[in-house]
């Protein structure tokens, strides 16, 4: 779980440097990011039998699992754009603390899975996961409008 921290503090100290160095604006990066968040969203609602068998053999695995969950792709596109939309100290503030509070509950979620997984049942993590998913696919929608009015506002600003 340090390395997820490490991973996603990194991201957030350097994102602003990505932009640069690639010319990437913060709303093309929010509508990648959201079309990002849609395919991870419709994937927890179509799990793959593999994915959904191991866990309840085995739990979540952390090495295979833990990290690329808690700072995969989505995670880390997730804190840049946070991070770019940060307004105030406090709010840039505010992610940091956010990544240790993300990371210290998918660590107590990850320690605490197997007996989680026996009290909830199958049905239970179906509901879990569809409900995940929606709040993901909710913030992956918000990203592509936030993204799309971004561009419009640029666009007709330049012309």
């Amino acid at each position: 779980m340090t390395a997820s921290f490490i991973v996603l503090a990194f991201f957030a100290l350097t994102g602003h440097l990505i932009f640069r160095v690639f010319g990437i604006t913060v709303p093309a990066f929010q509508i990648a990011g959201g079309i990002l968040l849609v395919s991870v969203a419709i994937g927890m609602l179509n799990p793959r039998e593999s994915e959904v068998s191991s866990f309840k053999d085995e739990g979540i695995a952390i090495v295979p699992l833990a990290f690329p969950l808690t700072s995969g792709p989505g995670s880390i596109t997730t804190v840049i754009l946070l991070i770019s939309r940060a307004s105030s100290p406090y709010e840039t503030l505010s992610v940091p603390v956010g990544i240790f509070v993300g990371v210290l509950l998918s660590y107590v979620a990850m320690t605490f899975s197997p007996s989680l997984f026996r009290r909830l049942g199958d049905d239970g993590l179906r509901v879990v996961a569809a409900l995940m998913a929606i709040i993901v696919l909710a913030i992956a929608v918000q990203f592509i409008i936030d993204g799309t009015a971004g561009a419009v506002r640029q666009f007709t600003n330049t012309n």
